[in-house]
């Protein structure tokens, strides 16, 4: 894509992970939004635009937002999910990229669990894939809130969540997607990797 010599070098690792997770199942349709942190103070970043495929991205589907979620540069609407990262991002300060992905073991978990308020999973090697988890014999909880389309309470839930829960690498959206994030693209999208080959476990064996 020669359009893409536009896009800063972490924003070209976000259309990667977009085709992979595509190809993958994790963001079929329009679905999920990725972002990547350019500067914290002033906070910049780039983030998909809302109604793309994510298995075709280009420079024309990422949009530079300030901490208000004001449009810098690109055209089009950022992703509704917007003040969400955000709040991520303000609260979790090592943070500099966030991927968020819908798949069907994901899905169903994240419904099947809610009563519980997280999932927790616990005993399995592949934690050790997790940023900074040394065993397996870790104990992984994933809070569950519910969906909402009014975005900015549902920024303040999560950034309870956050508060709450110093050690998380995750959070469900009830029936919708997961918020994972990470140091890099590359430990942020491994981090996926590893949920959702454990959602795929607990999924069949639950």
């Amino acid at each position: 894509m020669a359009k893409d010599s536009s896009l800063p070098a972490p924003a070209l690792e976000l259309v990667e992970a977009g085709k992979q997770f595509y190809q993958r199942g994790w963001t079929l349709g329009t679905s999920g939004n990725f972002s990547v942190l350019l500067a914290r103070r002033p906070m910049r970043l780039w983030i998909t635009a809302a109604g793309n495929e994510k298995g075709d991205l280009d420079d024309t589907n990422f949009l530079e937002i300030d901490d208000d979620a004001e449009i810098l540069h690109g055209f089009g609407k950022p992703s509704d999910e917007t003040l969400l990262h955000l709040t991520v991002y303000r609260l979790r300060p090592k943070a500099r990229c966030i991927l968020f992905s819908h798949s069907v073991a994901g899905t169903i978990l994240s419904d099947r669990s809610f009563t519980d308020g997280a999932l927790r999973v616990k005993g399995y090697e592949v934690l050790k894939g997790l940023a900074g988890v040394t065993t397996h014999e870790h104990t992984e909880t994933i809070p569950i809130v519910e969906n909402s389309q009014d975005f900015l309470a549902l920024s303040h839930v999560v950034e309870n969540v956050l508060l709450e829960n110093k050690d998380i690498h995750a959070i469900f959206l009830r029936r919708n997607g997961l918020y994972t994030w990470g140091e890099t693209v590359d430990e942020a999208r491994r981090n996926v990797e590893i949920f959702e080959f454990l959602f795929n476990v607990v999924e069949r064996t639950g």
